[in-house]
Order: C-alpha cells, then sequence, then structure tokens
C-alpha cells in the first residue's frame, strides 16, 4: 500500500457500520462533509447508501482525488 493511501476494505467496513455517522468520510479526509453527513445522519440514510455502492464499484475517493487501495 503506498503511503498515505487508504484501504479499500476499512472504507467499506466503515460505511456499512457507521455509515450515518460519516466514519468513513473521516477516514478518507473528508471531514467537511463527514460533519454535514454526521449532522443528517447519513442523509436519513440515502447519502450513507450511496457512498457504499460508490465504495462496492470503486468510485469512491480519497481528499486528495486518489482511488482506494484493494
Amino acid at each position: 500500500m503506498a503511503d498515505g493511501q487508504k484501504s479499500w476494505m476499512v472504507a467499506l467496513l466503515l460505511c456499512f457500520f457507521l455509515g450515518g455517522l460519516g466514519a468513513h468520510r473521516f477516514y478518507v479526509g473528508k471531514t467537511g462533509t463527514a460533519v454535514v453527513q454526521l449532522l443528517t445522519l447519513g442523509g436519513c440514510g440515502i447519502w450513507a447508501l450511496i457512498d457504499l455502492i460508490m465504495i462496492i464499484i470503486g468510485k469512491f475517493k480519497d481528499a486528495q482525488g486518489g482511488d482506494l487501495q484493494r
């Protein structure tokens, strides 16, 4: 794993179990949207579900725009 690159599996598990709290977004460095997601409980679950799908299909990026390491 490259230095600073985030794990796909960790992001997936965080989103699945704590997606409504924005834990996966905190993990990848997207703190601004993570706070919003925390305050809205994942957009009533819809935003967290969309993020989960994006992580599964490999389209979710970290804060620097890089892919998650599989």
